[in-house]
Order: structure tokens, then C-alpha cells, then sequence
């Protein structure tokens, strides 16, 4: 069975998402047969390299609210992400455009490493501060993976897996998907939202019974 999970490694709740998503795994019986992908999303594809200014005013002008209610928002995230076991640092988090991180995450999943590369990203992101534009920085976290710093230094160079994130964005545009984090069971069935583990053992559960009934029709 196969889940895709569209997410960008600056939202918030993709990072508590990915938590949830991973209790749920490990509620689920079958979770040793399942194909897991994380695909691109860009919330701000025009974004520059570095955000500059206040993050809450940003906020605020992009959703319409006040400044207050940005900081209200942002606290509330925080204490929800906590309760995850995330350690959210927004007061240092460095917004920035998410392009070349999604580009490293796909070099990253040809060495097997594409689950540890987009939590070492979100780690970074949401509790170091870094900033995950940076090129030295991307080049420093593939490293504490082990990835090889030449295939590193060759996509930081180069517009290698451009394609391959742009289409990914593409298929989510058809597939209606306007928010993130969006988990995708076969390509039949979602669910949208950081939604409770439970939520999500239910998507596993239902694209369990509907894969092994289609394989019962075929051998029918």
C-alpha cells in the first residue's frame, strides 16, 4: 500500500503532522508493508531566500488579523506541537523560501534517506533557527547524514530534481490539494490536516481493506 504525504518543511503542522503520523504507524499492524513518500509543497513559492522583518507582522498581513492574533496563533502551534514532543522555537525560526530543501529531500531519498533528511530539515527549521535556504546549511545537514558531499555540492550547483519537485506541486494542484500537511493512501483515498493519530490509523486501515479487496477481485 502506498502513502503520500504532501508537506512543506516550514509549516508548522506538517512538523506535528509527521508526529502524527508516525504514532499512527506504529498503531498499525501493517505498517512494515507500506510504501511512505513525502512529496513537495511549496506554501510560498515566491518567497526570497531570507523573510526580513517581524514573522507575526508578516503574518498578520498574509492571513488579515492582527499582530496579536498572529502571536496567539503562533503560541498556540507551539504549545500544540509540544504536546507532540516538539520543541518549537518560532521566536528564532528563519522563514525562507523551501525550494532547495524540497530538491535535497528527493536526492536524499536515493540513498534511502528521505524520511531522516526531511526531519533533520524541520529540526532545524522550527528548533535550531537555520536557515534552510542557505546552501551551506543544506550542505551541512546532508553531511550529518551521511549523504556524500559530492552528489550534495552537484545539486546545490545544478537544477538536479527542479523537475521532479515541480511536478510533484503539478499532481497536487490536480489532485484539488489546497493545504498541507495532505496524507494519500493509493491515490483513492486522503484526508487533509495534522489530524489526531486516530484519524490517521482510520485512512490506514480503510486503504488496507480497500487494497486487499481489489486484490481479491483481481484474482477473482
Amino acid at each position: 500500500m502506498d502513502v503520500e504525504i504532501w508537506s512543506d518543511v516550514v509549516c508548522p503542522w506538517c512538523y506535528i503532522g509527521k508526529r502524527r503520523f508516525e504514532a499512527a504507524l506504529a498503531r498499525f499492524e501493517h505498517a512494515d508493508e507500506l510504501s511512505v513518500t513525502w512529496r513537495s509543497f511549496e506554501l510560498a513559492p515566491n518567497a526570497p531566500a531570507r523573510e526580513e522583518g517581524d514573522r507575526a507582522v508578516r503574518l498578520a498581513a498574509k492571513y488579515n488579523i492582527t499582530v496579536e492574533q498572529a502571536h496567539e496563533a503562533e503560541h498556540n502551534v507551539t504549545a500544540v506541537a509540544a504536546g507532540e514532543g516538539l520543541e518549537y522555537r518560532l521566536d528564532i525560526a528563519q522563514s525562507a523560501n523551501s525550494f532547495d530543501a524540497h530538491r535535497l529531500i528527493h536526492l536524499a531519498a536515493e540513498f534511502g534517506l528521505q524520511d531522516a533528511m526531511k526531519e533533520r530539515l524541520m529540526h532545524a527549521y522550527f528548533t535550531e533557527g537555520r536557515l534552510i535556504s542557505d546552501h551551506e546549511t543544506l550542505a551541512v545537514l546532508a553531511d550529518e547524514l551521511g549523504i556524500p558531499a559530492a552528489a550534495t555540492i552537484d545539486l546545490l550547483r545544478t537544477d538536479n530534481y527542479t523537475d521532479a519537485v515541480r511536478a510533484e506541486e503539478e499532481l497536487a494542484r490536480q489532485f484539488g490539494l489546497s493545504g498541507v500537511p495532505t496524507f494519500v493512501v493509493d491515490r483513492a483515498i486522503a484526508v487533509s490536516g495534522a489530524q489526531p493519530a486516530e484519524t490517521l490509523v482510520k485512512l490506514l486501515d480503510e486503504g488496507w481493506e480497500r487494497s486487499n479487496a481489489a486484490d481479491r477481485s483481481r484474482r477473482e
